[in-house]
């Protein structure tokens, strides 16, 4: 065996007086939050694929010079497959039964209601009605709408702004495309499910022609490959819920595709414009849907910044130079230049960190031209230390 850990969110945090690797799954399939101390991190970094267990027992060696068994190491790797951190077999078998289960509900289960957001109707309601102004405008022009994917504790006003004014644009559409961040998706890769999503509101039913052309556009094996990600990302989910919201009950189609990391073109030579796969899905989804009154949402968040990204602290003056900067970004949004979003974004590396770089792109160019406002702009917190921040925006493309 040659352990390979797949894709988890990882960062240092203290527990009890020691600094530790928190490990945590948005799959679901680590039994909890792990925490391992710094020499397990220190072998999981060196478990990339390429090395069997003594080669790991000798890099350990080299690494930190402390002694280790290879008995030892694979005792460490044997408990750690157990609670599925490895891309190994026994991880594949348990991601194959899970993917079955989920094609065989009726529709996607609120993965997160409960924990996000109340599953009770009525307290749902109450929730929403705290971050909704009273006589608010909702206007009917809106082709897009730019939607955070935060927790609502911490973007509850922002959704409510955004969802309030784009509510009758939404009520007015015949289908709804939903292009969500996919946390944990393959570089590149845009992921289609068959199914609607359900809701405490009910179930947004799938616009199954629509899906189907737009994932043969691509080839269904490459469109269907991370399907098991809807099961429990957030990003549509959360966003979907508000939609539902919005639509006053009415059953309207959706199409939800999850967007996988741009890291190929923010940190290489690949330009987005040129990759066919792309171009192949809005093609497709142009020509399914045309004569109809589409609207599409991006479920996105903007930057993540501080010590939990993996930067330095930010405080009052790094906050101020980030709002500045995202201000930049969301005016080439506003313009509907998704060159220049991307541009942006690309010149630095995209060091600010937008998860919701890919749905925003995408969004864009579905829409060819647009305008636009942003109607809320939030720095969220994103550790108790208040160094770590994630910034959010609602905005509405008409």
């Amino acid at each position: 065996m040659k352990p390979r850990i797949r894709p988890l969110d990882a960062r240092w945090v203290r527990h009890e007086g020691e600094q530790v690797l928190l490990l945590q799954d948005r799959q679901g399939f680590l039994p909890g939050p792990l925490l391992a101390p710094t020499a397990i991190a220190v072998l999981l970094s060196l478990c990339d694929g390429t090395r069997d267990i003594p080669t790991l027992a000798t890099a350990f060696r080299l690494r930190t010079g402390e002694p280790i068994s290879v008995e030892e190491v694979q005792r460490i790797v044997d408990e750690l497959d157990a609670a599925y951190v490895f891309e190994s077999e026994r991880f594949l078998a348990a991601q194959a039964a899970q993917l079955a289960d989920y094609r065989s509900q009726p529709y996607r289960p609120p993965y997160h209601a409960g924990a996000v957001y109340p599953e009770r109707v009525d307290d749902l309601l109450s929730q929403i009605a705290g971050w909704c102004p009273p006589a608010a405008d909702s206007r009917h022009d809106i082709r897009a709408v730019i939607s955070p994917h935060i927790d609502y504790a911490r973007g509850g006003p922002v959704y409510g702004a955004t969802w309030q004014a784009a509510a009758a644009a939404a009520r007015a559409a015949d289908t709804i495309v939903i292009f969500g961040t996919d946390h944990t998706g393959g570089p590149g890769r845009l992921t289609f499910t068959r199914h609607g999503y359900r809701t405490p509101f009910g179930v947004l039913p799938p616009d199954g022609p629509t899906i189907v052309a737009a994932a043969r556009a691509i080839g269904e094996d490459e469109a269907f490959a991370e399907e098991i990600h809807h099961r429990t990302e957030h990003s549509i989910e959360l966003a979907a819920v508000w939609l539902h919201w919005a639509l006053e009950g009415k059953p309207t189609p959706i199409v939800p595709i999850l967007c996988g990391s741009f890291y190929p073109y923010t940190e290489g030579e690949r330009d987005p414009a040129a990759d066919r796969s792309f171009a192949a899905v809005l093609d497709a989804l142009h020509t399914a849907l045309a004569g109809k009154r589409v609207l599409v949402v991006a479920a996105a968040d903007l930057a993540h910044v501080g010590p939990v990204f993996g930067d330095g602290p930010f405080r009052e003056a790094e906050l101020a130079r980030l709002r500045e900067q995202d201000e930049r970004t969301l005016e080439a949004l506003c313009a509907g230049d998704y060159e220049q979003f991307f541009g942006d974004l690309r010149a630095e590396r995209d060091a600010r960190k937008y998860c919701g770089l890919p749905p925003i792109y995408l969004t864009l160019r579905f829409l060819a031209e647009s305008r636009g406002d942003v109607l809320r702009y939030e720095q969220c917190p994103a550790d108790p230390e208040q160094t770590s921040w994630v910034s959010i925006a609602g905005a509405l493309l008409r």
